[in-house]
């Protein structure tokens, strides 16, 4: 397979519907979920991670992670539209904007995805597991570093830099290659710009902030674990040694 959707909008402007919509429209679609809760992709952090330690710009075997898709949105693929549209000239550029403007974006990021820079539970699990701090180093530096600038710790920068990277989208991209596109229009300027038929059934409307908030409050409660079991092998290893000593 190639790439032919590139979606460069970032995370929380309606991605997880769109990958939805997609996969639905016959273009197998990647996204973040791609890279935590599908098995099947298992070294697919590993990648991630060696492309945020990598110079911006650089070209990568993407095929390691793309093979199977023809289409990706959300984070990490948006972090690299650039170099996607590079290694694959003839794909359309997807720009996802959230229905409701550049302020809704913030508070809907801050509130679900940022908890790896501000749910402090999520450190724990930095610490103590490989899943953690591979997950961290790469959303650190890729996500939140390069593409958003390292501005989300400040309200006003972060918006204003949610609207600067559409102007930078459309500088770059022709515009017979490009749509922006809110979920909110639903089917028929996706279909158009894809050149697919419109389904007859409704619009994809997943409710992915309740499911990023299950997903947030189990690594909470598998960092209480790890800190515990910790903890435990700590004073097992202290009570070991006073037996020893006495």
């Amino acid at each position: 397979m190639t790439l032919k959707v590139i979606g460069a909008g970032f995370g929380r402007t309606g991605t997880w519907s769109t990958f939805a919509a997609l996969n639905r429209l016959g273009f197998p679609c990647y996204h973040m979920q791609e890279v935590i809760l599908n098995k099947a992709n298992k070294g697919h952090l590993d990648f991630w991670r060696k492309v945020a330690n990598s110079p911006p710009g650089s070209q990568q075997d993407w095929n390691q992670v793309f093979a199977n898709y023809t289409a990706t949105v959300d984070n990490p693929g948006c972090c690299v539209w650039k170099e996607l549209l590079s290694a694959y000239p003839d794909a359309k550029v997807l720009l996802t904007l959230h229905p409701r403007g550049p302020a809704a974006w913030y508070d809907s990021t801050v509130d679900t995805i940022y908890f790896t820079k501000n749910v402090w539970q999520f450190k724990i699990l930095e610490w103590l597991t490989p899943f953690g701090w591979k997950f961290g180093d790469m959303s650190s530096k890729l996500v939140w570093g390069r593409t958003l600038n390292g501005v989300m710790d400040d309200r006003d920068k972060a918006i204003a830099r949610y609207s600067t990277y559409i102007e930078e989208v459309q500088a770059a991209v022709p515009p017979d290659q490009l749509l922006l596109f809110k979920v909110t229009e639903g089917w028929s300027p996706l279909c158009r710009f894809l050149g697919v038929p419109e389904p007859d059934e409704p619009f994809p409307n997943l409710n992915d902030r309740a499911t990023i908030k299950k997903i947030i409050a189990e690594i909470v409660n598998g960092s209480y674990i790890m800190l515990g079991l910790s903890i435990a092998a700590i004073l097992l290893v202290l009570a070991a040694l006073l037996l020893w000593l006495g």
